[in-house]
């Protein structure tokens, strides 16, 4: 198996590398959104880009798109996994 570098954009967010973002492109679980949203937060998305196996970006427009939806607190409320 090759080795990929890993690239950064301008704002210094790493981008797609499949070494680190196994689940990119994939629907995020129940159990993903609790998590986003009950430590984005406290931890940002450049840490939980790694928990959740996702790019930094996806991380944040997912919780951008919650949050404008009414669901980040629900789902930051939910106790279910986390």
């Amino acid at each position: 198996m090759g080795c990929q570098s890993v690239v950064y954009d301008k704002q210094n967010r790493m981008q797609y590398h499949p070494e680190y973002h196994t689940k990119h492109g994939e629907p995020y679980s129940e159990s993903e959104k609790e998590y986003l949203c009950k430590y984005f937060e406290v931890d940002g998305a450049k840490s939980i880009q790694f928990a959740l196996d996702r790019t930094e970006i996806s991380v944040a427009q997912k919780a951008h798109d919650l949050r404008r939806q009414g669901l980040f607190e629900y789902y930051k409320n939910l106790n279910k996994y986390w």
